[in-house]
């Protein structure tokens, strides 16, 4: 439907309600967007860094802990794990050609022998 107004063409919808929302007819509300990702998930490591530091927190080894220890913690962790199982394949390996398990023996021999 067309309609002039003094110069001005206006083009307005057939139906005043036809563009706008009813009450049973609304758009869905957008999810909230969260803040971001966790420290975790920025820092792209495997271990757990929101429980290690709440487990320090509750540890009561100081009286405060900053935000980032439990990210540098599991860091930590995280390195000195991958460097023994790595040792222990090398260890597991020497034993036995096509072993594909990692034994407490073999784990045993890799801390000793470094």
């Amino acid at each position: 439907v067309t309609v002039s107004v003094l110069y001005w063409n206006l083009n307005l919808p057939k139906t005043p309600t036809q563009n706008m929302p009813t009450p049973n007819k609304r758009a869905p509300k957008k999810a909230a967007k969260k803040s971001g990702a966790g420290k975790q998930a920025k820092s792209q490591l495997i271990f757990p860094t929101g429980r290690i530091s709440s487990l320090l927190r509750k540890g009561r080894y100081s009286k405060r802990v900053s935000g980032s220890s439990g990210v540098y913690l599991a860091a930590v962790l995280e390195y000195l794990t991958a460097e023994l199982l790595e040792l222990s394949v090398k260890a597991a390996q020497q034993k036995k050609k096509d072993n594909r398990r990692i034994t407490p023996r073999a784990i045993t021999l890799a801390v000793r022998c470094d």
